[in-house]
């Protein structure tokens, strides 16, 4: 019989920190090369591949002589263009998209090292530059995705309560014209555990406000703090493009079909509890068959592919933020370039600009920044609230 009191391994222990800080750092170098690969003309398909691969790679180079280690993807490669809010990664037998000037290209990964996840999700509009500057409201919901993700972070520290960042969140918004996606939660990570029990909602329905509960966040938890903003009402909706990611739920059922059987024992051995693509089995054709009646019965859930409305705008900024001793540490993302956006709206509440100017973890003394930094990590404090 399992042991229900076994210790669970968190970031009291310098060596799950270590670990963590390991996936953020593949994470971070990940993001940095597929951002580079969004290009004009490129194929949304062969950058979500390409991402898989080297998350595979790179998380494949530590560790190794500890055999028993399990590694790799935490989440596959995702890239979300304009008005697709979350979990595009195609399969070889669906319509593929093509990048354009000017598309919202959000991407979304993780990897893992023992169980110890990191992800990260980030936005970039494609052909910004200091010489030809986003305004209007691809302008407008970048910078509103921006300050709420960094206002969240500032919040996310032990004793404070969760919809204390959800209703910065909604402020933040509000001040430049947009609206927080319906319903995106950002969950507490364990090892081997992409959605703990604690959430944070972002903008809830009338009947999940009843649902998720308030928390207090403690410290020694860590979080997928994820943000993301519409320049529309705010409702995904799923459109014609088919699931390609699922994870493992823990129910149980006796599967009839044999495909499914098979396509439920592959899922077992090689992803476990973790997210995966069936775009990385080898017969795409018998994964889809096997995965169909293993969601029916909730052996497996799927990551939805939403939309907002047409010609509406969505960005997204998520990070892994440790809440340690001293304060919380996001241990991934990329820096985002201001310079860039040109917004004619601005955040005038005083309390959101006191919160915005703030240190991320003002009880960290400055002779040990560079202990926790990582060098794919740059931690900003940005003061510049326009």
């Amino acid at each position: 019989m399992e042991n229900k009191e076994e210790k669970e391994n968190t970031i009291a222990e310098d060596l799950v920190v270590t670990k963590y800080k390991m996936a953020g750092s593949i994470v971070n170098q990940v993001l940095k090369q597929l951002v580079d690969k969004c290009v004009v003309g490129a194929s949304v398909r062969e950058i979500c591949i390409y991402g898989d691969k080297l998350l595979v790679e790179e998380t494949g180079k530590v560790f190794k002589r500890e055999k028993d280690i399990k590694k790799g993807i935490a989440f596959p490669t995702c890239i979300s263009v304009n008005n697709c809010i979350s979990h595009f990664s195609p399969l070889y037998s669906e319509p593929d998209y093509i990048l354009k000037h000017n598309d919202v290209i959000k991407i979304d990964l993780g990897a893992h090292i023992n169980g110890f996840i990191a992800v990260v999700g980030h936005t970039i509009v494609l052909g910004a530059s200091q010489t030809n500057k986003v305004s209007g409201k691809i302008a407008n919901v970048m910078m509103a995705a921006h300050y709420a993700s960094e206002a969240a972070l500032r919040l996310l520290k032990a004793g404070n309560e969760t919809y204390t960042v959800t209703k910065t969140v909604q402020k933040i918004a509000e001040a430049y014209q947009c609206k927080p996606i319906e319903d995106i939660l950002s969950y507490q990570l364990k090892q081997f555990n992409i959605d703990g029990e604690k959430t944070i909602i972002q903008n809830p329905s009338d009947i999940h406000k009843k649902t998720y509960e308030k928390f207090e966040f403690a410290v020694h938890e860590v979080y997928a703090l994820d943000v993301l903003i519409s320049s529309g009402q705010g409702e995904g909706r799923e459109m014609d493009t088919r699931v390609s990611i699922y994870k493992k739920t823990d129910e149980a059922y006796q599967l009839k079909l044999k495909a499914s059987r098979m396509f439920y024992s592959e899922v077992n051995r090689k992803y476990g509890t973790m997210p995966f693509n069936l775009r990385n089995f080898e017969e795409e054709k018998k994964a889809k068959m096997g995965v169909t009646e293993c969601v029916n019965h909730n052996l497996i859930e799927p990551f939805k592919v939403l939309f907002e409305k047409a010609n509406e705008i969505v960005a997204q900024f998520k990070f892994t933020v440790l809440l340690m001793a001293n304060g919380p540490h996001r241990i991934t993302g990329l820096p985002f370039d201001m310079g860039l956006y040109e917004s004619e709206l601005a955040i005038n509440d005083p309390e959101l600009k006191i919160l915005l100017s703030s240190s991320v973890n003002p009880n960290v003394i400055k002779k040990k920044k560079k202990k926790i930094c990582i060098p794919e990590m740059e931690v900003r404090d940005d003061t510049n609230i326009q």
